[in-house]
């Protein structure tokens, strides 16, 4: 019964999961900002990437989600499952990170020792590329930390760009 839900739902409405994907992508990435401007979480170069995999994700689903061209949805959750696979790829290598930390922290400077140790030109891109210690772990809920959030987030969103991208190539088929 779940599953005929589940296909029902890929076959028929691929443009509102598209558009689903990319609210949730702004919900993250507006926790993302809440965290670091509210709390003062600063984000690791590792969160900046998964931010930057977060917003091709929910712009590779908004584009797909804007037509309801067969072509454009196989296209664009391709795009995704590329984006959401990558921002997979490093939230689980951060995960690692925190889970088994290195003897010495290579991953980032902290901003104010950024600004003192290098002259402006060279200070404003590393500022880009974020602080903060990527093993660290400085949040917490329900016992995961954000890059393992994060990773689960980006694994369903690869899964669904997965599971339609074979529906819309099958109804090709079909059709």
């Amino acid at each position: 019964m779940i599953f005929k839900t589940l296909s029902d739902w890929l076959d028929n409405s691929p443009r509102a999961i598209f558009l689903w994907v990319t609210a949730a992508c702004v919900g993250m990435l507006a926790f993302g900002q809440y965290l670091q401007h509210s709390l003062g979480i600063d984000p690791c170069p590792m969160c900046i990437v998964q931010r930057y995999a977060t917003v091709l994700v929910a712009i590779f689903a908004a584009l797909a989600g804007a037509t309801g061209k067969r072509s454009m949805h196989v296209g664009g959750g391709f795009l995704m499952l590329l984006s959401a696979g990558f921002g997979a790829y490093v939230a689980a290598r951060q995960s690692w990170l925190q889970w088994y930390p290195p003897e010495v922290v290579s991953c980032g400077r902290d901003f104010y020792g950024m600004i003192e140790t290098f002259p402006l030109q060279r200070a404003i891109p590393m500022i880009f590329k974020g602080s903060g210690d990527c093993s660290k772990v400085d949040w917490m809920f329900l016992g995961g930390s954000i890059a393992n959030w994060t990773f689960l987030c980006f694994s369903g969103f690869a899964l669904l760009a997965a599971l339609l991208i074979a529906r819309r190539l099958r109804q090709s088929t079909v059709s």
